[in-house]
């Protein structure tokens, strides 16, 4: 069951992953939440929020998101420009895009994100350290594999489409078909609606079962 609240959250800092890319780290407030929810967050006052996963782990005494400006979004530009001492208005958490309890020690996992869509991964591999997982991350160029260092060595593939400094150099469907997934492994998928549609294909056609396949899509 989800423990909703809707708080004023103090900002502690704003990391800056890239140009347009950053983290803001708030306090937890108490707050409960199970890796993969998400937040609804927006300027305190302010009528206009949005909705971003959770890129903290249950375990991390502090909140976490990970934020993309938008060229045309309120949100992410005002969100930029905070500094610590600032607050949030927070609603949630929300979402059931999380993992089974009784599944996390037999299961075998395969993540699949595009850019930002990566954040609920960050929480769950936070979380769940001796997760057997492999994570693979789809990217335009290789300075957007946000902190891939937080990953377990062996466990992070970036694919990068438009430069040659990433791990795999192509779309995450090309890694796919090179790569076939066992039909028993247990596939979450987060970020842009196209990229989820092509790899659900993809996995299909290699046997993996629908009720294998689970989606939080990002428009």
């Amino acid at each position: 069951m989800e423990t909703i609240t809707n708080s004023i959250y103090k900002i502690q800092q704003v990391r800056h992953l890239t140009d347009s890319t950053y983290v803001i780290r708030m306090d937890r407030g108490g707050m409960k939440f199970i890796a993969g929810q998400n937040l609804n967050l927006g300027i305190s006052g302010d009528v206009e929020k949005r909705d971003y996963s959770i890129y903290s782990g249950e375990k991390d005494d502090y909140l976490e998101v990970l934020v993309k400006e938008v060229e045309e979004g309120l949100v992410s530009k005002q969100m930029k420009l905070l500094q610590p001492g600032d607050k949030l208005e927070v609603d949630g958490p929300f979402g059931f895009f999380t993992l089974k309890s009784e599944e996390l020690d037999s299961k075998k996992y395969l993540f699949i994100a595009s850019g930002t869509g990566i954040a609920p991964f960050h929480s769950i591999a936070q979380t769940y350290p001796n997760l057997n997982f492999k994570l693979i991350h789809g990217v335009r160029y290789a300075d957007e594999t946000y902190e891939k260092k937080h990953y377990p060595s062996g466990r992070y593939v970036s694919c990068v489409t438009s430069d040659d400094e990433g791990g795999f150099k192509g779309r995450v469907t090309d890694y796919l078909k090179a790569n076939p997934v066992d039909k028993d492994t247990l596939c979450y998928l987060c970020g842009n609606v196209n990229m989820i549609y092509d790899a659900f294909d993809v996995l299909k056609e290699q046997g993996v079962p629908s009720g294998n396949l689970h989606a939080e899509v990002y428009f």
